[in-house]
């Protein structure tokens, strides 16, 4: 795990326990779904334009003048 100057982890590796009863999973089921919402309802706009970013395909850098554009 790569570190900043500050000593703060760049990235925080996620372990889910494998010992969770079925209603402690669904409760974070839950909790996770809940955020999702929270998310989409103060990014929704943003979210579309960046899947519709990323759905379409990559524009050529430098288009071939030999070829034609069909």
């Amino acid at each position: 795990m790569s570190k900043t100057k500050s000593d703060l982890p760049l990235t925080i590796a996620l372990h889910i326990p494998t010992c969770w009863t079925p209603e402690q999973a669904f409760a974070v089921f839950e909790m996770v779904d809940d955020l999702r919402e929270a998310i989409w309802r103060g990014y929704a706009v943003q979210i579309q334009d960046q899947y519709r970013d990323q759905m379409q395909p990559p524009l050529p850098d430098h288009p071939d003048p030999k070829k034609p554009p069909f």
